[in-house]
């Protein structure tokens, strides 16, 4: 993947299979969300392809769903959390309207499944911000999605907050084998959730299990300087970095139901 003479990244084979949670690092600007994007249908790859459940991405797939950076909305937002969570299955038609009873299902099922039923009909500005992220993560899977996209979903919460939205998106992919593609800056939060990592830097990357890449030897030579990790209390620390992006797997993505196909995709191909 290049912008221009710039490459993001370059021979980059990876199959994320269901129930797989993948934590995708790097420092910023090194093209996590562009990975996103790319799997989203919103950005085309320079060379490769990229496949989600078996077919091309495409803007409003109900394959992949999507879980943004948390920001606090508006407390005069009028929008109540329902309504937001209903937009991820019709969002695409103009105004709210009636929605069908099998629409109020799946709706009032993704509240229930990230135990947001009891402020469902509350303005969303007025919720907190850990409140505001589960119901963004209901909006993401009301379309049932095979895998679940995240892009930095844990920013700007607390630490209790952090760990009850983890532990929203972990059920989801023990319980349903979603597969989970989890950019972060910070991967102590979901340290014990991750069974992969993809680390981007310098138009390079690594694939591994935590252990084989979040140590000093992977990432001094992913980004050309010393860099030293090291664990503290069970926590990893990396210093050295442009930025500090700081795994052991307890689960395993064979756990789960057998899919035709990897929930994600992607191949290299030759040039950039």
């Amino acid at each position: 993947m290049a912008f221009g003479d710039r490459v993001l990244w370059s021979g980059l084979d990876l199959d994320v299979a269901p129930g797989e949670f993948l934590a995708v690092l790097g420092a910023n600007g090194a093209g996590k969300s562009t990975f996103l994007k790319a799997a989203l249908g919103q950005q085309r790859l320079t060379a490769g392809e990229l496949l989600v459940a078996g077919r091309p991405p495409g803007r409003g797939s109900r394959a992949a769903g999507y879980v943004p950076q948390q920001k606090s909305m508006d407390a005069a937002t009028p929008l109540r959390a329902r309504d937001l969570v209903a937009l991820g299955i019709d969002g695409h038609r103009w105004g709210l309207g009636r929605r069908r009873a099998d629409h109020r299902r799946a709706v009032a099922d993704a509240l229930a499944a990230v135990g947001a039923t009891d402020y469902a009909d509350a303005p969303v500005g007025l919720l907190s911000g850990g409140e505001q992220q589960r119901v963004r993560i209901a909006q993401a899977l009301a379309t049932d999605p095979q895998l679940l996209l995240c892009d930095e979903p844990l920013l700007s919460l607390d630490l209790g907050h952090q760990r009850a939205v983890s532990a929203v998106i972990d059920r989801r992919r023990r319980e349903h084998g979603t597969a989970v593609v989890f950019v972060t800056h910070e991967i102590n939060p979901v340290l014990d959730l991750v069974d992969r990592v993809l680390y981007i830097a310098n138009g390079q990357h690594r694939l591994g299990t935590p252990a084989e890449v979040m140590n000093s030897a992977t990432l001094s030579e992913l980004y050309r300087t010393p860099v030293d990790v090291v664990t503290v209390r069970g926590r990893i620390v990396v210093v050295g970095t442009p930025d500090h992006a700081s795994g052991s797997a307890r689960h395993h993505p064979d756990d789960h139901q057998h899919h035709d196909h990897p929930a994600l995709r992607t191949t290299a191909r030759s040039g950039r």
